[in-house]
This record gives C-alpha cells, structure tokens and sequence, in this order.
C-alpha cells in the first residue's frame, strides 16, 4: 500500500486514476479530477480468494480519496453489480456530494446504505439515459448500454479537454428483454464530435464473435422445463434480473408456481418488481415457506448459489440444511451462471451434493443456460470504431485481457485518419491529458482493504496472517496464574490446544513438559519482568514457540494468558 503524498492537479490538466478494476476482475472504481474539482466513477468491491480466511469483501484503498476529501464533488454509478456499487457505503462518508446512477441500481444502493446505518437523506439522485448533469467543470451524459441486469449506462464526460467517454459494463444485445436497446447512435454521434479518451470494458475481449443475446437460453430452458418431472431448482446471480423474467415466463407458460429463494434473491426479485423491471403475475410466485404445500412438479425455485456459497440458499438446500425445500430424484437443479476463477471447488462440492440427493445436475458444459454480459471481441470492435477516441485505456479485467484490447484497438484504429495511442494503466497509475498529449504520469496511493463484514472493519494483514497460521498449525493457549506481589506461579501453568495435531502418546509429555518450559521461563525472570505483564507475556510466546517447534516441528499460533492473582 503505497502512502505516499498525492500531488496537487496541475491547472489546465486533467487527471484520471483508476483505483481499481485494472489487472483484476471486480472492485471497479476511477477518479477524474480537474483542478479543485473530483469525481468518483464507480464503487465497487470484489471477493476474496480461498486463503484470504475471514474476509468478506475487498475494497479498494481509500488514502487518495481521503487525501482529496474536500475536492470530491460527486459519485457516478454505471450499474448495480457489486464490482461496481459495493464499496458505496465506504466511500459514501468521505464526501459530501450526490451519487448519481439510474432508479434500478440506487435501489439497489440503499439497502447497503441501511445495513451499514448511513442515511444518505436526498443524496441519491436518479437519472435516466440521455440525462446530462453538471458537477464542477465536468457535464455528464449517462448513455444506455446492454447488459445482464436492467437499468445500465455508459457516461460522457465532458471535460474542459475533451470528451471522455467510459463503456461501464456492457454487450450489445439487440434483442433486449426490455426492449431497451444498446443506443448506438449516441456512440457515433460522440465519435463524429470527436473524443478524447475512451475507457473501455475488456473482460470479454479473448472471446471472438458477439455475445449471444440473453434470451439465447430460452430454448435450454424450455427443454428443462418440459423434461423435468419433480422441481426445477436455478441457481443464478441475485442481479441476473433478465434472467429472472425468463424463467418466470416460462414457469407461467408451463404452469409452475415460482419460490425466490435466499435473502438477496427475495429482495432484488421485490426491488425489480416494484420498479417495473421484473413482471411476475399474480398468483405465481409463492413463498419459499409455501414450496412442501405444491406438488414438485408444479414449482420453480429461483436461487441464491450458483458459485457454491456455504451460507447461500442452494448449498444448503443441497445438504438437507433448508427448513422449505428438499431435493428428490425427479428434481432438476440447473447452475445459470459462469464460474467465478477459484470457486470452481464450492461448486463441485455442491454438485456432489445435490447428486447424493439423486437430483439431475444441469450446468453450462451440458446445456446452454446461461450467457455472458459481456460483450465479446466483435462488440469491443464495434465501440471503438464508433468512438475513435484519440487516446484508449482498457479497463476492466485482468493485465492480460487489457493487453489484448489494447492491441485489438491498435488494430481497429489502423485505417483511422489520426494515430491512436494506447495507454496500459494499472491501478494508482496518474493518467494526465492537456494541450500537450497524454501521459501516466505518476503513482498515486492504491491498493486493497479487507472487511470483515461481522464487525465492520477492516482486516489488516496482521490478522489475516494470523488466520492462516491458525489454519495450518493450530493454536496453544497458556493459561498462566501468578502472584500479583511476587510475580511467582500461583498454580501449575495449563495448556489448552486446539487445531494442533501431536500423536496421542505424546500429547500428555508435550503439554507437560511445555508446562515446565513456562515455570522455568518465570523462575529464571527478575521480579521486574515477572510483574510487568506485557513484557512477561511476550517472553513465554517467544519460549514456548521454540518448544513446539523443536518437539512437534509445527509453529502453532502461541497465546499467553497471564493472570493475576
């Protein structure tokens, strides 16, 4: 974590510096600064890896925020997935400002906002695509895009150096659920106007073609619904609401009743309904409390899961640990949605699962269920021949999903009449335009914060390493009573171990000479150490981490617990 100064913007520049989403997938978030004036693109978090033990979610770094805390004016939101709206409530109370984002996705804002305790009060500002609002020397555009969720847009910024045009997430489905199409005019018409710097989605870019359209999967389903003789269980993401509505057309088509299943599924399912984006008739959708009231034939369950989630609704559903829905031999359980990189054993797990319960395992490998939101090769194509921008920075994916966009856009760009020029930009990099070009230009503070979501705070490496030494070694705990006056045992120390292995015929020689190891360690101290806790304390962790290590070869995580009697 880099802490170092963040230098002042330079008149008549302007400075871009993504702190997040560039060389990694989630945790999207930029800053565009002008002089006195800053604002937020995006905020979002993304989840931990395995051996992150405890961690919740990952943030990005907040010190360049915190060093311009009086500077940022405003908060832009492209959409409402979490890598781009999780960190919110983090960001939210270093700044003043409104957040700006469309109905759907500051809906889905403001429970985060409640479950953290802010009141954001009139702070949330909707707006529609083609809406314009002015922050500072900054006019933004919101511009409509497709995606997986409703409700997306891309933004035009206008700024005293140019037009800087940012995609958000997006593919080009002209055959939307919505009816609300990609606004492609809009693109070219920003292109024949002339833009600065396009920042541009990569995620997809290593796959070639267009990503197939969302209601591709239509005819998997109704396979699935037609041959299905017990409950058909879908796992998909909670915000996968296009998804929602295909599958409950069906149920009406097929005539099933429809149980939304796990807390962010009930709650996204409500919100969207509420809002108009999700239309479900009446008399179709049930209460998961409702589903062992319905023959299995005649119910849909849309679930939370789909990335095998301990806490989330299908794992749990598929060990019997669901007080509503059990799984039988004729059910079919269909996992909607891509492996996130490393829960590919979560998931394995949970089908290994559900197969014991002697359901029907349907997944992307065996049938068409789901498909990307992600434009692919062609469409990332396509936006860059309309912008044709000056300047390119990929964003959005990985350092070497980045790299290729970067050189399909060379590519794109070759028969262009001005030359484009790439700027590969990692996180914290200072991306400076003016009259005289643009430049990386420096670094500024960026990196990641963990939160542990049970207490609301952040994760320093500290504990995490603890955790993992926890994991690998176990702990020992000594409880040590002494003298309050003399410093001296006042009973024989104990031992109390959890997680550290030893074989059984050694466990009592090791615990008892470890005993030994203390009362020697307090004997041999003055009464100075003995009376001073703190040093006492770290003295018998020292000594007893070498014991262990010497007569187990482990290192278990040693506390000792000095009381005074």
């Amino acid at each position: 974590m880099n802490q170092s100064a963040v230098p002042a913007v330079s008149p008549d520049t302007l400075e871009v510096v993504p702190l997040g989403g560039l060389g990694e997938f989630g945790m999207n978030m930029m800053a565009l600064s002008w002089q006195d004036t800053t604002i937020l693109v995006d905020a979002g978090v993304m989840f931990p890896e395995p051996d992150q033990l405890g961690v919740d979610l990952i943030i990005p770094d907040l010190t360049y925020l915190e060093s311009r805390r009086s500077q940022v004016r405003a908060l832009i939101l492209t959409h409402g997935h979490e890598d781009h709206i999780g960190a919110v409530p983090h960001v939210l109370p270093l700044f003043d400002g409104p957040v700006y984002g469309t109905a759907m996705t500051l809906a889905l804002v403001e429970p985060k906002l409640e479950e953290h305790a802010i009141d954001a009060g009139d702070r949330l500002k909707t707006v529609q695509p083609r809406d314009v609002v002015t922050v500072g020397p900054f006019s933004i555009e919101f511009i409509r895009v497709t995606h997986s969720m409703p409700d997306c847009v891309a933004l035009a910024i206008t700024t005293p150096v140019g037009i800087v045009v940012h995609t958000g997430d997006f593919k080009i489905d002209q055959t939307p659920i919505d009816g609300e199409h990609f606004d492609l005019h809009r693109f070219a018409e920003l292109g024949q106007r002339g833009v600065l710097a396009l920042f541009a989605d990569s995620t997809n870019i290593d796959r070639k073609g267009f990503t197939g359209p969302e209601i591709e999967v239509i005819d998997a389903f109704e396979e699935l619904f037609t041959s299905t003789h017990g409950k058909l269980v879908v796992a998909t993401f909670s915000s996968s609401i296009y998804r929602m509505q295909i599958l409950v057309d069906l149920a009406v088509q097929f005539e099933r009743r429809v149980a939304f299943i796990g807390r962010s599924m009930v709650r996204n399912a409500d919100i969207a309904q509420r809002l108009g984006f999700l239309r479900v008739p009446a008399g179709v959708q049930i209460r998961d409390a409702d589903v062992p009231n319905h023959a299995s034939q005649d119910v849909l369950c849309i679930t939370t899961g789909s990335q095998g989630e301990p806490q989330a609704a299908l794992p749990r559903i598929s060990i019997d640990d669901h007080r509503f829905v059990r799984l039988g031999p004729d059910d079919t359980v269909v996992f909607s949605a891509r492996p996130i990189p490393g829960n590919e054993k979560a998931i394995a797990r949970a089908t290994s699962h559900i197969a014991r319960r002697g359901a029907d395992v349907v997944t992307e490998a065996v049938k068409h269920v789901h498909v990307s939101g992600h434009g692919s090769a062609e469409e990332l194509k396509l936006v860059l021949s309309l912008v044709r921008p000056r300047y390119f920075v990929p964003v959005h994916g990985e350092y070497r999903h980045l790299a290729q966009h970067a050189r399909e856009a060379r590519r794109v760009m070759a028969g262009a009449g001005t030359a484009l020029q790439v700027l590969l930009a990692e996180n914290g990099d200072v991306i400076q335009f003016d009259a005289q070009g643009a430049r990386i230009a420096g670094k500024a503070p960026a990196g990641r914060v963990l939160i542990d979501v049970t207490r609301i705070g952040e994760v320093g490496d500290e504990v995490l390493r603890d955790r993992r030494h926890i994991a690998g070694d176990g702990v020992v705990v000594a409880v040590v009573a002494i003298s309050r006056q003399t410093g001296a045992l006042a009973a024989e120390p104990e031992m109390v171990a959890r997680g550290f292995v030893v074989a059984e015929s050694e466990a009592a020689s090791i615990f008892g000479d470890a005993s030994a190891v203390v009362a020697d360690c307090i004997a041999a101290s003055s009464l100075e150490e003995r009376t001073d806790q703190g040093l006492m304390t770290e003295k018998l962790r020292v000594e007893l981490r070498r014991f262990f290590k010497k007569r187990s070869g482990r290192r278990p995580l040693v506390l000792p617990v000095l009381m005074e009697i």
